[in-house]
């Protein structure tokens, strides 16, 4: 029995990293299908697994897979009772985002975030084609992006391929960890790891000039390992992020900003809507949690993805 970590996905074959190096093609034992996974992968990127080699490598199977330490999770976009995972064993979750072209999603990134701090995974928010914030909405728009994860608590970093701004500081965040990117299509995922990492010559494609919205260019998720230290998967781009296996009582936990803030409330059971004594409405009226955050948590609150899942 051979040990491994599963560097690429494509729903049917599994590639599989060796720590002397080797890759090994690999298809999943059967049984994991009939074990009532509920997500649509049962095998991601980043799963340790144990792997039956053939004597031709032709016909290697998955035997065994490791309990995840955290994944990151989606509610499947086609099959409404499943999730999909999009990688596990992570160190980081990289939330790549633009301003313009395409426009910044703010309730995009908080799922995501909120997805991050669920499962107890640091995050961080990249603001890519920094070169394209030209016009003043653009510098307007920025400008209330950064004030919001200031307040949230969340590291943020500006760059550029264009120019080179900000990929020096890129490099030093992944350094040395397994870190994902995610974020919408469009939003220079590809093209950042191109910028830090030339061998590996990603596909790349503009964003449509008739909605405004990415091109899906990466396909399947895959690990790749950087020559400075470190490994990072490239993710397909999302048009959407739906979260499960959350109890709506415990929503406000997973905004930082709230969570240091909800034993003020009057009543320990406070939704932080109209209920009188409430340490978050109170915040966000004085400037300490932004409106923005807000909105978007009580369109989550609206959300029937925070039924339980499974």
């Amino acid at each position: 029995m051979v040990h491994g970590v599963v560097v690429k996905s494509t729903g049917s074959w599994y590639k599989v990293r060796t720590p002397d190096g080797q890759v090994y093609d690999c298809r999943l034992k059967g049984k994991f299908r009939q074990k009532g996974i509920k997500s649509t992968n049962p095998v991601a990127v980043g799963d340790e697994v144990a792997i039956k080699l053939s004597d031709d490598n032709s016909e290697n199977v998955i035997t065994d897979i490791a309990d995840r330490k955290n994944a990151l999770i989606r509610k499947s976009t086609k099959l409404s009772k499943q999730t999909h995972i999009i990688a596990s064993n992570v160190d980081q979750i990289v939330i790549i985002s633009s301003i313009v072209d395409p426009k910044v999603a703010f309730g995009f990134i908080d799922r995501i975030l909120v997805s991050a701090e669920a499962y107890r995974i640091p995050a961080l928010i990249v603001f890519n084609k920094f070169d394209l914030c030209r016009s003043d909405p653009a510098i307007d728009t920025l400008a209330e992006a950064l004030a919001i994860y200031d307040l949230a608590g969340y590291p943020v970093l500006l760059t550029s391929t264009k120019t080179g701004k900000g990929l020096e500081e890129f490099k030093a965040l992944l350094h040395d960890k397994y870190s994902v990117l995610t974020g919408q299509s469009g939003v220079g995922k590809s093209s950042l790891i191109n910028a830090i990492q030339s061998n590996l010559d990603l596909k790349t494609a503009d964003v449509s000039g008739y909605n405004d919205k990415g091109q899906h260019t990466t396909t399947f998720a895959e690990m790749h390992e950087l020559d400075f230290g470190g490994f990072i998967t490239d993710t397909p781009g999302l048009r959407s992020f739906g979260v499960v296996d959350f109890e709506k009582e415990h929503l406000s936990h997973y905004f930082p900003e709230m969570r240091e803030r909800i034993q003020d409330c009057k009543f320990n059971n406070c939704m932080h809507i109209n209920e009188p004594g409430c340490a978050i409405k109170k915040a966000v009226e004085e400037g300490e949690i932004a409106g923005r955050r807000y909105d978007n948590y009580i369109e989550m609150l609206n959300d029937d993805s925070f039924q339980k899942q499974f």
